[in-house]
């Protein structure tokens, strides 16, 4: 008769225990139950007004000073990223303003902010018509509402830099205190490019600030191009980030180099 070791019976145990069968494997291991949701985090979702609600139908003084507490820090975070939200739309600009609307804006701090970081700016080089070119801008006017204290300005790109090629179309130039942070050229020419992934190399760039808090509205109003690919930005023959660049923008670009940029 053959002998089902797996079988969990009496002869199988007598078997185990005089070395006849090997003993049984322990059992895996339970996973650990997920932590248990901080107060902050069972509060986070809710309107402000939700919590005056909620503070007053508490079932006791301390849920209620609790649950005001967290209300009022919210108002003011709120009203401090309001202070901070400068910006919100993109800024068409022509070549003679580029020093003051770009490098010198670069240079401004926000009000209260004492480690002098200045300000995230991203000058868009585009042109109508180049269908990759048009994708971008309508995310980049997507994340400028997004990121109010980041400043998004556009260029048409052989307006900025004479004779830029169309291949060299879009470009995104991002300066931080006076400084050319990273600059992409032909974003979008080796595939088609999503919301999330420009968010992501702007992101990256230090030009944007993340919120501490998306609302939820927010979180779901990226454009259809966003389902199609969600890793991050690829560098690609096509598409070039250069960290940190020392040379400024104008002057003609030149076929044979990613960083040319002279004003």
């Amino acid at each position: 008769m053959a002998i089902n070791a797996d079988e969990d019976t009496e002869f199988n145990d007598a078997l185990r225990k005089h070395g006849i069968l090997p003993p049984k494997e322990a059992p895996p291991p339970s996973p650990s139950p997920p932590p248990s949701p901080t107060f902050d985090d069972l509060l986070n979702d809710f309107t402000p007004s939700e919590l005056a609600e909620m503070a007053e139908d508490a079932h006791d003084d301390d849920a209620e000073r609790a649950i005001g507490a967290y209300r009022l820090q919210r108002l003011a975070d709120e009203r401090n990223d309001a202070k901070k939200a400068r910006f919100g739309r993109v800024y068409p600009i022509g070549r003679e303003d580029y020093t003051r609307e770009v490098t010198e804006a670069s240079s401004i701090d926000e009000e209260d902010d004492e480690e002098e970081l200045g300000t995230g700016v991203v000058c868009f080089l585009y042109k109508d018509g180049i269908p990759r070119s048009d994708r971008t801008f309508t995310q980049i006017r997507t994340l400028a509402a997004r990121h109010p204290r980041t400043k998004f300005v556009s260029i048409v790109g052989d307006k900025c830099i004479p004779n830029l090629p169309d291949t060299r179309v879009p470009m995104l130039i991002v300066y931080k205190k006076g400084e050319i942070r990273t600059q992409v050229i032909a974003w979008g020419a080796d595939r088609d490019r999503t919301l999330d992934e420009l968010e992501i190399l702007l992101i990256a760039s230090g030009a944007v600030i993340p919120p501490e808090r998306l609302p939820e509205k927010k979180r779901n109003d990226s454009d259809d191009e966003s389902d199609d690919d969600d890793g991050p930005p690829a560098r690609s023959a096509a598409t070039s980030t250069n960290g940190r660049a020392t040379r400024n923008v104008r002057g003609a670009a030149k076929d044979d180099s990613d960083s040319d940029f002279d004003m």
